[in-house]
């Protein structure tokens, strides 16, 4: 069990440095924080690093079998919510926004203007604070003043109070997979026809765009079962704390980690402009090979932003 809660803290440490170093990155170059896709990208990180760091202290909470009073059990399950629903809902803004790039470039510049960019970030906290809220006043309606006066082990059920919740909870759930796996199948299929259809730098353009909507589906799909995760704690816990911790860690490894590691394949490593930037401040400037070019981050503002 210390070799698994080790094993955890190391993975936690390396996946918030790499964030950290992103979202530096991000904040250091001002073609990157005018450009609407890298301001979705390092939103997608703010929300993965916050995710990570509540999740985390939940966890360690669990591990050690720290006993908190409910009030702050019922804070954290929400904010986790809240946030575990914030990352696939900028997935899907994403691809919309190369759903645009690629389909419709003449407006590309329509929806990057600071405004649409404020509304568009405000909308995805709105839709992801619903879940949280239906959750809420269910449990509102429910709990008795007792049952919060008292320390718990904060679990993912904290919010449980009857069994119909479950099922409001997975129905709510349900309808945000429905919704959002249309919304990303929908921009996979008319980029792909632009890729058909498309020739010389425009083709590898919208090429480029339809692997990216693939690989962000992908992530979609693994966020996704991470909200299922949860009912499959509620029963393992009742069976064995051993065994729920032992799963919840290989969750964590499947459904938490691996799909934010897929942001730093996408626009870390695929993306060359981001990554000659992360390469110089990864290595504090000493490196002035990777130092990104200026006037190629000129030029690129000119043309279709490519993927």
């Amino acid at each position: 069990m210390g070799l698994l809660n080790g094993l955890f803290l190391v993975l936690v440490g390396i996946f918030l440095y790499i964030n950290g170093l992103m979202i530096f990155t991000f904040f250091m170059k001002e073609s990157f924080r005018t450009d609407t896709r890298y301001i979705l990208f390092a939103h997608m990180l703010f929300v993965d690093s916050s995710l990570l760091v509540v999740t985390s202290l939940v966890g360690l909470l669990n591990y050690y079998r720290v006993a908190i009073p409910y009030e702050a059990c019922i804070v954290l399950n929400l904010v986790m919510m809240w946030l575990e629903f914030c990352t696939p809902l900028t997935l899907v803004a994403m691809c919309l926004e190369r759903y645009v790039a690629v389909c419709k470039p003449l407006r590309h510049a329509a929806i990057s203007t600071p405004r649409i960019r404020v509304v568009g970030l405000l909308l995805i906290w709105g839709l992801g604070c619903v879940p949280a809220l239906v959750i809420l006043l269910s449990f509102a309606a429910l709990v008795s003043v007792e049952r919060l006066t008292m320390r718990v082990m904060c679990t993912v059920d904290a919010l449980i109070v009857i069994e119909w919740q479950k099922y409001l909870q997975i129905a709510v759930f349900k309808f945000y997979f429905l919704l959002m796996s249309m919304v990303i199948a929908f921009t996979y299929v008319k980029v792909a026809a632009a890729a058909r259809s498309a020739s010389g730098e425009n083709r590898k353009s919208s090429t480029k765009g339809t692997r990216t909507v693939a690989l962000h589906a992908i992530q979609l799909f693994l966020c996704l079962i991470q909200l299922l995760t949860p009912f499959v704690d509620m029963a393992l816990i009742k069976i064995s704390v051993v065994i729920y911790i032992y799963i919840r860690f290989v969750n964590f490894i499947m459904f938490v980690i691996t799909p934010r590691c897929l942001s730093s394949l996408i626009y870390g490593l695929r993306d060359q402009n981001f990554f000659q930037a992360l390469k110089h401040y990864a290595v504090c400037g000493l490196d002035k090979k990777a130092q990104p070019d200026a006037s190629h981050f000129r030029k690129v503002e000119l043309r279709l932003p490519l993927i």
